[in-house]
């Protein structure tokens, strides 16, 4: 690894060489060594920017989170009328072959990390709410404009989708589903809870 210009270029080299050593290796089996090897440093290099495996961890977390949920608000923000929003916004969640299934890989292998780090956990919650406000402010803007007859609150609806996407992706990565499943039933929920008949399978 080349020597890094300054101490952010180096976390973020270390976050990187983290991240495929999780996706390679799975977080229970990563040791700080590991990371150490793959950055092409020392462990007392790692050490010296963060205080152990845990809270590196949480970095990739935090990272890992951040740069889904903006290509989230991109697909949506892209998409024209509440029909094709929502569309997007469900598509966006599905952990597609190669890049999508990857990255969503990476955060279901770190999400035990909430349970030990109060830092992870609070940036575990503000994703999940992230993300449910996106389906929020869709739902609602479906609502007002006459094309949705909502099931119930649009907040609650928006938390259910995302509770659903982590199930369902669950199954993907255990191999009980594939991606193109999981829209599908995605756009089943959508059609129930919107009244919408436009949610058709591959429509």
């Amino acid at each position: 690894m080349a020597r890094p210009r300054n101490q952010a270029e180096r976390r973020a080299q270390l976050i990187d060489a983290t991240a495929r050593t999780v996706v390679e290796l799975g977080a229970t089996a990563t040791k700080l060594r590991d990371v150490a090897r793959a950055a092409g440093v020392t462990p007392a290099s790692v050490l010296y920017y963060y205080a152990d495996i845990q809270e590196l961890f949480a970095a990739v977390f935090e990272r890992s989170a951040a740069t889904y949920f903006v290509s989230r608000e991109e697909a949506i923000a892209a998409a024209d009328g509440p029909v094709s929003r929502l569309r997007a916004c469900i598509r966006s969640g599905v952990p597609w072959p190669g890049e999508g299934e990857e990255s969503t890989r990476l955060l279901f292998e770190l999400f035990p990390v909430a349970l030990r780090n109060e830092g992870a956990a609070d940036r575990q919650r503000t994703f999940a709410h992230q993300q449910a406000e996106l389906y929020r402010q869709v739902l609602e803007l479906g609502r007002d404009s006459g094309d949705f007859t909502l099931a119930g609150d649009a907040w609650a609806l928006g938390r259910s989708f995302v509770a659903l996407e982590d199930g369902y992706a669950m199954d993907l990565l255990v191999g009980d589903a594939t991606a193109q499943d999981i829209e599908d039933r995605l756009l089943d929920h959508a059609r129930v809870v919107t009244g919408n008949p436009a949610f058709g399978r591959g429509d």
